[in-house]
């Protein structure tokens, strides 16, 4: 587009018209990051945000999660600037102050010192006060709409719609980098694997990424349908979807903040092992019982997770567990803090977008940016859910025949309240391990000890303790400095391990502070560093003994760390596909989970399990043990979640359901949907008085809102990513060395700057299994192998180890391959090896993998 607003033809070429559009693209998602509050349970991301387009050094970061909502909504509505501070040199010294002391845009005088509407190198941690956020709201707002308009009307804009398809058909398109064409060019080629439509989505329907978000932000709608959908996107999706997202994640915080349970007899809490009673009479202290103590008391107990579980696992009581389940069960589900009716708004909203970008429901607008399509994402469900069913059956009857053995009266009629606390008896009475007998092995300071030196060994980097360099907003928070082999500092992060009542919200997470850029360079011209954070809720230390941590909370420590690397070890340096960024929402677990198989290897165990006293080593019957309950009550695991750091089906169908199938306003609940998804996916019927569904952040308040699949479906690549490692031999240190080298340059050094299935390949990861092998296989083995629950799925033979001619003779061979398919199928291989648009493995691979579908 030039300066009088003419659309660029095709025809136009030259490097200052791509450069310009960057920059443009660049304002233009800076602009549309979204005032939506996801609070997410477990681990995870928020929607994806982008670099800012002014050049300064550091803009305000996106806000932690351990904030108030408010101070959340603050950091997300700040608009463009109008001027540039200098930024000091980065990396600061410890003495470098956190943030500048000029402004950026004028603002009244009681505005003037607030740090929230400061550029800083790092977040003023330590400055915020509570005082400072309503101020700095109000600011902003005042700027929303322009804010807001000025988003719409470059999503809209036809002339830059009409220059990336010029972008992409001109003869300057080789000339881009991988990275910037990833950002143009579409991310759909892997969703079309399914026979039908392979042949032709895969060689004939390039979409881009700008060219789809234009399209998802209205620029092919009518003009009265557009201002509709305007009305929608400002008044609605920016400001009320907004509130009601953030409503929601604090109806959920405040409703298990005001359940509390004084105990003053012991033999109440029976059984409760002995850091669980120093967290209660903990937590005691700070509700105003000064003289609690573990042993006698009192006790205050809590829906807190640390708390919660507890209770559910080990208390012999099982009045006290029916009362914290059902107290679990329907937080935020009565009175002053009842979400059912912003569910149904949120629903309802989404919906109504959908149906004005032209598609079905939400959810395939929620795909139209992921790997999967719904039909794809329901067929692995299903499958998945049809594999573990047996076994769940099975299990409930061993769980029912333990009971028995053990004298329970609820042996022959087991509720909810009962799983937790009986599974955990058969584990220990099965496999003798005991997770509270764990805990002295898994100090925190010994396993972030070992999980920085895999790193070392897996990615060749070194992780420094940073603490002073960078503020924080406790005490307790620790800063590290991840340098290369070099010595030069690569990247930063926070980590926030455990868990406060009342102030902090459950479960685990990543997220990033500050992102690679190259736009937003340093001093010296290269690219700005990416800042990240983990966040815990483990127990804290208790008298003089420090964190003990469960196996689980190990698990999870090693699962955040990996979202932190592919974030922190990015090579990217275009700032909208950099780390996390850009990544197909249904592909990001893959390093996390990838992460989780380490704590089941040896070497890599047996560093971090040293008793804190003793220094003992775990003995290794308890290792191998360990190895042997990995898969226990897999089926069970696989169809529905008890704890917050476990992925499983039920959510994900009803995830699904409430965005394809159901109708806000309509014959049939919410609850009436939860309920029957939960028939088919629990073995115990829920109770009449479920309502989980007023408590699942995940997707409403969080960015996974008909993606929560996505666990699964990442699993299936993590999975064979460790196979890599398995295959090069675990014990031998420098094969691992040189898989680890590879994982690192392709898997997390990419980002977004590739698709999924083309990382893959292209780094050879991945060759030996695929997720069509999955949906295509009839009688699909779910066997348990490298992560909790349905892990280690079928595998294939290698498909890049058979010639070409071999798959076709197979395929022309078979009496049952769709022939036309099949030509159409060849046709666009052709095309595409001789027009060189397409990766040549990547063809080869699709091409292979349709014979063997049909064979």
């Amino acid at each position: 587009m030039n300066s009088t607003g003419t659309t660029i033809r095709p025809t136009i070429k030259g490097a200052p018209l791509l450069g310009a559009l960057f920059l443009v693209m660049a304002a233009r998602m800076s602009l549309s990051r979204s005032i939506q509050l996801p609070l997410h349970p477990v681990c995870l991301r928020r929607p994806l945000p982008l670099p800012r387009s002014t050049p300064a050094q550091f803009r305000k970061s996106r806000a932690c999660p351990l904030w108030s909502t408010s101070f959340s909504l603050c950091l997300r509505l700040h608009t463009l600037r109008h001027k540039s501070a200098a930024s000091p040199p980065y990396p600061p010294t410890a003495t470098t102050r956190s943030f500048s002391s000029s402004t950026s845009m004028p603002m009244a005088e009681a505005a003037e010192d607030n740090p929230l509407l400061k550029d800083f190198v790092f977040p003023p941690f330590d400055a915020v006060r509570a005082e400072h956020v309503r101020p700095g709201i109000r600011v902003l707002l005042k700027k929303l709409p322009e804010k807001v308009e000025l988003e719409l009307k470059l999503g809209q804009s036809k002339p830059l719609y009409n220059a990336f398809k010029a972008i992409r058909e001109s003869s300057d398109w080789e000339a881009l980098s991988d990275a910037r064409k990833r950002i143009v060019e579409g991310r759909t080629l892997h969703k079309h694997q399914n026979k039908e439509v392979l042949p032709l989505k895969i060689f004939f329907h390039a979409r881009t990424a700008q060219l789809e978000a234009a399209i998802l932000n209205g620029v092919s709608l009518e003009d009265d349908k557009r201002e509709r959908f305007n009305k929608i996107e400002q008044v609605c999706f920016h400001v009320e979807l907004a509130k009601l997202s953030q409503k929601f994640g604090e109806n959920v915080l405040d409703a298990t903040k005001r359940f509390e349970k004084l105990i003053v007899d012991k033999k109440e809490i029976e059984g409760l092992p002995a850091t669980a009673l120093g967290l209660a009479a903990q937590t005691a202290v700070s509700k105003g019982h000064e003289n609690a103590t573990a042993e006698n008391g009192p006790w205050v107990i809590t829906l807190d997770a640390p708390s919660f579980m507890a209770i559910m696992q080990h208390a012999q009581n099982r009045t006290l567990r029916e009362e914290l389940y059902r107290a679990y069960l329907t937080r935020a589900s009565s009175g002053d803090l009842d979400n059912a009716a912003i569910i149904d708004q949120i629903l309802k909203l989404r919906l109504e977008k959908a149906n004005l970008l032209g598609y079905k429901n939400y959810a395939e607008v929620s795909m139209a940016t992921k790997m999967a399509t719904v039909e794809k994402a329901e067929e692995l469900l299903e499958k998945l859910r049809s594999a573990s069913w047996n076994a769940a059956v099975q299990d409930m009857e061993d769980l029912k025949q333990f009971c028995q053995t053990q004298g329970a009266p609820e042996a022959n009629n087991l509720s909810h309240w009962d799983i937790s606390f009986w599974s955990e008896r058969l584990r220990e009475s099965k496999y003798e391990i005991n997770e509270e007998e764990l805990r002295p092995y898994f100090s925190l300071p010994k396993v972030m000890d070992g999980l920085f030196n895999l790193a070392k060994m897996l990615f060749g980097i070194d992780i420094e303790p940073a603490d002073g360099l960078a503020p924080v907003w406790n005490k307790d928070v620790r800063f590290f400095c991840v340098k290369d082999s070099t010595g030069d500092p690569i990247a930063y992060f926070y980590f926030d391990p455990y868990s406060r009542p009342s102030e902090k919200r459950g479960g685990a997470w990543m997220d990033e502070v500050v992102a690679r850029s190259r736009v937003l360079s340093r001093d010296d011209g290269s690219p700005r560093l990416p800042v990240a954070h983990m966040v815990c809720n483990q127990m804290p230390p208790v008298g003089d003994k420090p964190s003990l941590m469960t196996f689980r909370e190990v698990e999870t420590v090693f699962h955040e760390f990996g979202h932190a690397l592919q974030h922190m070890l990015t090579k990217q340096d275009e700032g909208l596909v950099a780390g996390i960024r850009g990544i197909e929402w249904d592909a990001v677990e893959l390093p996390s989970q990838f992460m989780e198989n380490w704590c089941y290897h040896r070497d890599t165990l047996m560093g971090i399990a040293k008793h804190y006293e003793t220094g003992e080593s775990l003995p290794e019957e308890i290792y191998n043990k360990l190895l042997a309950a990995r898969t226990y009550r897999a089926g069970s695991q696989s169809l529905r979640q008890v704890s917050a750091t476990s992925y499983f089906l039920r959510f994900s169908f009803l995830d699904l359901e409430l965005h394809t199938k159901y109708v806000p306003g309509g014959s049939e609940s919410i609850y009436d949907v939860d309920q029957r998804v939960s028939k088919g996916t629990q073995v115990i019927p829920p109770l009449p008085e479920d309502r989980f569904l007023c408590s699942f952040s995940h997707i409403f308040a969080g960015g996974y809102a008909a993606g929560y699949y996505s666990y699964k479906w990442a699993e299936v690549l993590s999975a064979d990513a460790f196979s890599a490692f398995e295959d090069a031999g675990l014990n031998d240190e420098k094969a691992v060395k040189e898989t680890g080298k590879r994982f690192r340059e392709t898997i997390l050094a990419l980002g977004g700057g590739k698709a999924p299935m083309e990382v893959n390949l292209t780094s050879l990861f991945f060759t030996k299994f695929h997720i069509w092998c999955l949906w295509n296989s009839k009688d699909a083995n779910l066997l348990p192998r490298h992560c909790s629950g349905t892990m280690g799925y079928c595998r294939s033979q290698p498909l890049l180890e058979m010639p070409m001619f071999v798959c076709l003779c197979l395929s022309l061979c078979s009496a049952t391959i769709d022939m036309e398919a099949f030509g159409i199928l060849f046709v666009g291989l052709c095309l595409s090896l001789c027009s060189g648009t397409i990766d040549t493995r990547l063809s080869v691979c699709y091409f292979v993998s349709f014979t063997i579908q049909n064979r």
